[in-house]
């Protein structure tokens, strides 16, 4: 054998050995990460769920669900024993279909309340809207003879399309816009997204202090019952309403609105503080 083909035949060598070299790499770097991938999808099962239900982390943590997707157990009309018979449950969601009457709600539609009063609470659950639809999620809300509506008693968190609704032009500086404490306080940032998408949300109530989160950002933060509170409810509609109305309850219902349009919730938790 001359040199030329002693040397040819080294260079092939060499080539072999990094190749193989190079598909062990491999071979080691894609059981690494298959390794990995499965931790990862082990630690989402544990800290993330389905709608409607609780992850594992969630009832070590304290959360309740309030609504199991397959029915209203727990749930009923405002001022009233039953369940009205225009919300459904379709698809995993408590589904209004809209009326066309506004505020005034379905005929056999209306408010909906979870029976069951919370004094301090953190409230997580989702909501989509119709185009130029309106609806709200009410809290530490009361029920009496003398109001036909919930929101005659609680704050507000607006539901709404900033695009196409006109409350979103009213009130005060947004103040009727998606997230708002409605009529009150605006959402800061506005962050709500497009019609037909879920909007994730949090209610935080601990001791007076009251917290709204849209879509992972705290948009709204504000104390009841103190004199700062009793003059921005003398400034807003609610005044003339209910001359008590900045008189918030302790404790209360958690509701849902009926304003006349298509609205869809699920994923309703509480973890009592």
């Amino acid at each position: 054998m001359n040199n030329s083909m002693l040397y040819l035949f080294a260079i092939t060598l060499l080539v072999f050995s990094c190749g193989k070299e190079k598909k062990g790499n491999k071979e080691v770097n894609e059981s690494e990460s298959k390794e990995v991938a499965e931790k990862a999808d082990q630690s989402s099962k544990m800290n993330s769920s389905k709608p409607n239900t609780l992850s594992e982390k969630e009832k070590k943590e304290g959360w309740k669900l309030l609504f199991n997707g397959k029915n209203s157990e727990g749930w009923r009309g405002y001022n009233t024993d039953v369940f009205p018979s225009d919300w459904k449950v379709q698809d995993g969601t408590f589904f209004m279909a809209g009326s066309g009457r506004g505020e005034a709600g379905s005929e056999n539609g209306g408010d909906i309340l979870y029976d069951e009063k919370f004094d301090n609470f953190h409230l997580k659950l989702q909501w989509k809207i119709s185009e130029g639809g309106n609806s709200g999620i009410f809290y530490l809300g009361q029920e009496s003879e003398e109001f036909d509506y919930i929101w005659k008693t609680a704050p507000e968190m607006q539901v709404l399309d900033n695009d196409k609704h006109p409350d979103a032009m009213l009130g005060t500086n947004g103040n009727r816009k998606a997230g708002s404490l409605y009529d009150l306080y605006p959402a800061d940032p506005q962050n709500v997204k497009p019609v037909g998408e879920w909007n994730d949300v949090e209610i935080i109530v601990y001791k007076g202090t009251v917290v709204h989160k849209q879509n992972g950002e705290t948009v709204v933060e504000y104390h009841l019952w103190t004199p700062q509170w009793e003059e921005d409810v003398a400034e807003s509609k609610f005044q003339g309403l209910n001359e008590n109305w900045a008189d918030v309850a302790r404790e209360g219902y958690i509701g849902l609105q009926d304003h006349g349009d298509d609205v869809w919730f699920r994923n309703i938790k509480i973890k009592e503080l």
